[in-house]
């Protein structure tokens, strides 16, 4: 009874270590396969990195070798020579007014019609426009732009700079006139760098006011 009774406790366990034999060796075989996948994906990853590393290194240096190409360092020369030009030419272009006790900054073109004027400080074509008397005219109200709006403010010793391309002249301040509308004298020419604005008088349409101004040396 007792020899029985152990094969049959045997056999009962045997029958029960069965599935757990089955389970660890499942488990194992699915470590086995992870650790495979793992290391599958570390090479393939590990690889792709070399490989794009390997391509931006020569990309990087394609792209030295483009621009130490002879041609192309001439193309880029010449792009820098055009910028260097284009920035010197609107240096060169630039005509304005400035007169820092009424903050005003502005633009100056050719010519005194209402069309200049609505948008520019307009320069009278029969004066100079580097030397000797310099004569521009300005709105002070009612317009588009009223420029010389302040110019009545003006007084003794203040500074006017013009500027015209590459010059700048500074002048002071000298004298201020109400003129009849006719009275053009003021823009004759003069031996010394003198410079004048004039504008229009509030609600006395037949008389302008002129601001005069000489070099200051």
């Amino acid at each position: 009874m007792v020899n029985y009774s152990k094969r049959y406790i045997n056999a009962i366990s045997l029958i029960f270590s069965i599935p757990i034999i089955i389970i660890i060796l499942i488990i194992n075989q699915i470590d086995i396969k992870n650790a495979s996948i793992l290391k599958f994906l570390n090479n393939n990853i590990i690889e792709i990195e070399m490989k794009t590393e390997s391509i931006n290194e020569s990309a990087k240096e394609k792209l030295q070798d483009t621009k130490d190409a002879p041609e192309n360092k001439i193309l880029l020369d010449k792009n820098n020579q055009n910028n260097l030009n284009i920035q010197n030419k609107k240096e060169s272009e630039v005509w304005q007014l400035n007169i820092p006790s009424i903050s005003l900054i502005a633009p100056i073109a050719e010519g005194t019609t209402k069309e200049i004027m609505d948008n520019f400080i307009g320069h009278f074509e029969k004066t100079n426009k580097t030397e000797g008397n310099i004569g521009l005219a300005a709105h002070n109200r009612g317009y588009k732009v009223n420029y010389f709006q302040n110019l009545k403010k003006l007084k003794k010793g203040d500074e006017i700079i013009y500027r015209y391309k590459n010059l700048e002249r500074k002048y002071k301040v000298t004298k201020h006139k109400i003129i009849k509308d006719t009275d053009w004298s003021c823009l004759e020419n003069t031996k010394e760098n003198t410079i004048t604005l004039i504008t229009c008088v509030e609600d006395e349409p037949e008389f302008r006011r002129c601001i005069f101004g000489v070099e200051d040396i």
